[in-house]
């Protein structure tokens, strides 16, 4: 009874789709400012002072707020660690590599795979119930996100000579955030959503940098020629884009699980449609608009059988 009343729908559940909602449009913006970011620094140097400014946001926050930083006990910690290599480590060697191949619209539509792969492996390793909606569901926020991002920009079917490379490394960043998000159950039960974010940046941070100086990319005085348009991609990926989504997207898992929580991502493109058309005069096209609506009813399905089913259980 009290497992099936964490997992149902209920009208209470609908401030964490907001929440899922803003995270997944901060995250839209992550591309655009990450490939500002590459095209001034290093792929790894970039990561890391990207999670620099994300441990000292999240540590300033503990601070103002009187929270202690837990400590974790020995399997506590070798599970953050594991989150730290690959939502953190793994992830954003993948992400800066990948965006010196390909631009941020085909990097976004990779991404888009996430809620398949993440309702798969949670099908096959935690034998989750994927029933024909939420199925559908899936299905339909691949494909609309899919129509969304090609409509935008038709040339993206066109891959460049080097394109595949950046097209496998972004998938990377598929794999290590299925694992990020999938592995976190235990730990979000036990330390809470704060306190597991906070350790995982921390640790993830910290193989960032052991990295970037054993590879000699630790180069200060290419911060001299950073603009103030660089500067703020930074302080936007570190701040919004790691500490504070971060926080909320395991919230939201802890609530409505991972695969429900995964298909929010399908609203990042839909999102840099929608600024573009608001602030930058961009055209909406027939196909953006159905591309939408699929999103949409995919996020719907997906969340919205739960909650039948769970009533008839109860």
């Amino acid at each position: 009874m009290k497992a099936l009343e964490q997992t149902a729908s209920t009208p209470s559940d609908l401030p964490v789709y907001l929440k899922l909602a803003m995270v997944t449009m901060i995250w839209g913006g992550t591309f655009v400012a990450g490939r500002i970011v590459a095209d001034a620094l290093t792929p790894m140097f970039a990561a890391s002072l990207r999670f620099l400014l994300a441990s000292i946001a999240l540590l300033l926050f503990l601070g103002v707020a009187g929270i202690p930083l837990a400590r974790p006990s020995l399997k506590q910690g070798l599970q953050l660690a594991a989150l730290g290599f690959f939502g953190i480590f793994f992830y954003n060697l993948c992400f800066f590599h990948g965006l010196q191949y390909i631009n941020a619209s085909r990097a976004s539509l990779i991404v888009a795979l996430n809620p398949a792969v993440i309702g798969l492996a949670s099908w096959c390793l935690f034998k989750e119930r994927l029933g024909r909606f939420k199925v559908a569901g899936i299905v339909l926020c691949i494909g609309g996100a899919g129509l969304v991002i090609i409509s935008r920009e038709p040339s993206l079917l066109q891959a460049t000579e080097h394109a595949w490379r950046g097209d496998l490394l972004i998938f990377g960043c598929v794999l290590g955030w299925g694992i990020y998000s999938l592995f976190s159950k235990d730990l979000n039960e036990s330390m809470g959503p704060l306190q597991t974010v906070t350790w995982s940046i921390l640790l993830g941070t910290l193989m960032l940098w052991l990295a970037c100086a054993a590879g000699g990319e630790i180069r200060f005085g290419a911060l001299r020629g950073l603009d103030l348009r660089q500067w703020l991609s930074l302080l936007y990926l570190g701040v919004l884009g790691s500490a504070l989504a971060y926080i909320a997207w395991y919230q939201g898992i802890r609530r409505i699980g991972a695969t429900r929580s995964g298909v929010f991502i399908a609203l990042n493109p839909l999102t840099a449609v929608l600024l573009g058309a608001m602030l930058l005069d961009e055209r909406l096209t027939l196909f953006m608009c159905v591309g939408g609506g699929l999103i949409l009813a995919g996020i719907f399905l997906c969340n919205k059988p739960l909650a039948r089913s769970a009533k008839k259980t109860i």
